[in-house]
């Protein structure tokens, strides 16, 4: 018998084995590793999760590595795997209590390092409290592993916060307002548009309101460069399997055309409350090559589009609420520059004038700003 508990961890992302996970897969090697294992990991990396498993099994009596506890400490989500010996015995998941009671043999055993065997109880308690699926014999296992694959892709843990700004000065405060403006408590459907002129922030405070507010939803995605990648139908294809991937975890919806694509985003996401962040439109076609004509959105969920052209806003069949983005004003210009150029808030006395002509000639846009402050390191 086996079942398993999911439990969530406290960061994420990175694709190599040093780095990051998304989940961390529990199990004792030598019952389950060839079988039930190996198939729910293979299963949840074909999904694009970045799993985390051990290839090297431990002999009774050593100590864990490491590299497994940064893992542990570094997945969003643990799955453990109790088989019928998990804690060396043959006990089934049912009778977790024979388990805990048999601990009086590791506490003998351990006499001198009480403070391990108190931590091993604890953390049995806790296990028992997890939610979690039983496996019974005879019930397919392919079944049982996409029960699990469904759970690991809506909870929420498994959405990922964006990289913002290395210098993310002012940002707070422009996505404070636009969050506002979503009005998140609201179950209407809401657009909300970020206007601007080009590298002025916009897709910088998009992705820090995104961070703000995507644990709220069901589902989420961020579509990146809209504008510069829609300039062909395989593309706009890419873009729509990505919306797809990100919303629903899966990489088994495959689009042939882009009136199909649309369709299928409508068929598949009508019923889940979404976050959906178009970057850098230029053309309502860019939109509606995602949205259809915005009728089919759930109750709740939210559209945020990043645009330099207003008519594109003014254009859609909801009406959207808009956001104007302004210049930094002077003394977060400078902040930011001093940033780039010399790593301190401010110049030093000596630099004072010429940086006063860079931020009068950067306008207070954010990226010249970080253009010509990189370039004088």
């Amino acid at each position: 018998m086996a079942a398993f508990s999911t439990n969530e961890g406290d960061s994420f992302s990175s694709s190599t084995h040093s780095g990051d996970y998304d989940i961390f897969l529990s199990f004792r090697g030598e019952d389950t590793h060839h079988g039930f294992t190996g198939y729910l990991y293979q299963a949840l990396c074909d999904k694009g999760f970045n799993t985390f498993i051990d290839n090297k099994d431990l002999q009774r009596g050593e100590e864990i590595s490491a590299e497994l506890i940064k893992a542990i400490k570094s997945s969003m989500i643990s799955i453990i795997i109790f088989p019928q010996n998990y804690a060396f015995f043959t006990w089934c998941l049912e009778e977790l209590t024979e388990i805990l009671e048999s601990l009086t043999t590791h506490e003998i055993k351990f006499e001198n390092n009480i403070e391990k065997v108190l931590r091993w109880r604890a953390a049995l308690y806790e296990a028992a409290s997890l939610s979690g699926w039983h496996y019974e014999d005879g019930f397919p296992e392919y079944q049982f592993i996409q029960g699990i694959i469904r759970v690991v892709s809506s909870t929420k843990s498994n959405r990922k916060n964006l990289f913002v700004a290395k210098y993310p000065i002012g940002v707070d405060s422009h996505a404070e307002v636009v969050e506002n403006l979503l009005y998140i408590n609201s179950n209407d459907v809401c657009v909300v548009g970020i206007h601007g002129l080009g590298g002025i922030g916009k897709t910088t405070i998009a992705k820090a309101v995104y961070n703000r507010v995507v644990d709220q939803f069901e589902g989420s995605s961020f579509l990146m460069n809209v504008r510069e990648n829609s300039r062909t139908d395989c593309s706009i294809i890419e873009l729509q399997e990505q919306l797809l991937f990100e919303i629903l975890g899966s990489k088994e919806f495959k689009v042939h055309c882009t009136s199909r694509g649309i369709n299928v985003i409508k068929e598949r996401l009508s019923c889940k409350k979404i976050l959906l962040i178009l970057d850098d439109v230029d053309k309502l076609g860019q939109i509606e090559n995602f949205l259809g004509e915005c009728d089919w959105l759930a109750n709740g969920s939210r559209v945020i589009i990043t645009t330099r052209d207003k008519q594109v806003l003014t254009t859609l069949e909801i009406d959207p609420l808009i956001y104007e983005v302004v210049q930094l004003d002077r003394h977060e210009a400078l902040q930011l520059f001093s940033k780039y150029a010399f790593n301190k808030n401010e110049p030093g006395p000596d630099y004072l004038q010429l940086t006063n002509q860079f931020i009068f000639y950067a306008n207070g846009l954010p990226l010249a700003l970080q253009i010509i402050g990189s370039d004088l390191r």
